[in-house]
């Protein structure tokens, strides 16, 4: 039965509606998962570190079945496979907890906008290493993420280099 409010309004739960409208809530056990992510292959061994972290953090809090996900690649490109099934895992609600060492490892930029999508499906992110940054502190990290990016992308073109020249050189346009 719903409750009222000191004005008379009626105040339904989550239960209420679902059954009053015919949708069963699925009985699943949610699942527990552990995002870990680097950048570059060359960061691999910081996989494994960031993995043996969220272990022992797992342990010590007492949490088993701890689903392990594990990436290589830019937080700056939200088009990673492995991220893109963990948002689709959680907003279908499959996960109830999303355990990261850094907020960083989920993504660069956006994590808030993360944090409350995850919050709307009733999946909370716990991040171990929660280090609180000055203002200036965090505007100098984003700097910095970004010429690294950006210089990334720069270095990545040297290898196009030979085709452009000869692309230019014949009046021929490159195919992607």
């Amino acid at each position: 039965m719903p409750s009222r409010t000191k004005t008379g309004r009626r105040l339904y739960d989550r239960s209420l509606l679902d059954e009053f409208i015919g949708l069963t809530r699925r009985h699943v056990k949610r699942k527990v998962v552990a995002y870990c992510r680097v950048s570059s292959q060359a960061q691999k061994p910081d996989l494994k570190n960031q993995r043996n972290v969220i272990e022992d953090f797992c342990v010590a809090a007492g949490k088993d079945g701890v689903e392990f996900v594990e990436e290589i690649g830019g937080g700056l490109n939200f088009r990673r496979k492995k991220f893109l099934e963990l948002i689709d895992a959680i907003v279908s609600g499959d996960v109830e907890e999303l355990i990261i060492a850094h907020r960083d490892r989920l993504c660069r930029f956006g994590f808030e906008l993360l944090q409350h999508l995850a919050a709307g499906h009733d999946c909370n992110i716990v991040v171990i290493n929660s280090e609180k940054l000055s203002p200036e502190q965090e505007m100098v990290q984003d700097l910095m993420t970004i010429i690294h990016c950006f210089s990334s992308r720069l270095y990545g073109l040297r290898n196009y280099r030979k085709a452009l020249k000869k692309a230019l050189a014949d009046g021929s346009v490159p195919q992607n």
